[in-house]
């Protein structure tokens, strides 16, 4: 029972394909596209992944908390995006966002549950506005919804990683190990 959260954040992971994989925008609009739209592009998974080991490293109440908020300031970032207001360095703030989750969980960094409830909003901001302005207005709802619903999937698989890590020799270590691993994968993101 231990591996399963393991091989369920493994298997999504290795579903990503490569970085900006955003979709057609007259793709967009439906539930299924939003669903899917967060496993398309690694900076996506690996910085939801981030926000979810994160979580389960903190422990307490961020565990529900540092996620949460995630998802509830990038349906806000998506909100503006769809109502016009532009949001300047969004991309480049998206590849910052996965080196610094990563950053975060390779040093196993313990603030304190509103601190990185505010952090995870700010970076969350920006992948909302990112997806919103992608988009348009046509199927917005049934593509926020399920855009929303993917992300907290993949939030739930690095709770489920670090938790699970936690529970294992060697476990703690290996998770900063991944934490480092997504913070060298967001500067290569930025170089390419």
């Amino acid at each position: 029972m231990k591996k399963l959260p393991l091989t369920a954040a493994a298997a999504l992971m290795l579903s990503a394909a490569p970085a900006f994989a955003h979709l057609n925008p007259d793709e967009h609009g439906s539930l299924m596209a939003g669903l899917s739209h967060p496993v398309f592009g690694v900076d996506h998974v690996l910085a939801m992944v981030a926000v979810g080991l994160w979580a389960a490293q903190i422990g307490g109440r961020a565990i529900l908390a540092v996620p949460a908020t995630f998802v509830t300031v990038m349906m806000l970032g998506f909100g503006l995006a769809l109502a016009g207001m532009p949001l300047p360095f969004v991309e480049p703030a998206i590849l910052a966002s996965v080196v610094a989750l990563g950053l975060l969980v390779a040093m196993a960094v313990k603030l304190d549950t509103r601190l990185a409830m505010g952090l995870v909003g700010l970076f969350a901001l920006f992948h909302g506005h990112a997806h919103g302005a992608e988009l348009g207005s046509a199927g917005a709802l049934s593509f926020g919804i399920g855009f929303a619903i993917s992300t907290a999937l993949l939030h739930a698989a690095g709770i489920g990683l670090g938790l699970g890590l936690a529970r294992i020799g060697h476990g703690r270590i290996i998770a900063r190990l991944a934490g480092a691993a997504t913070a060298l994968a967001g500067v290569a993101l930025m170089a390419g």
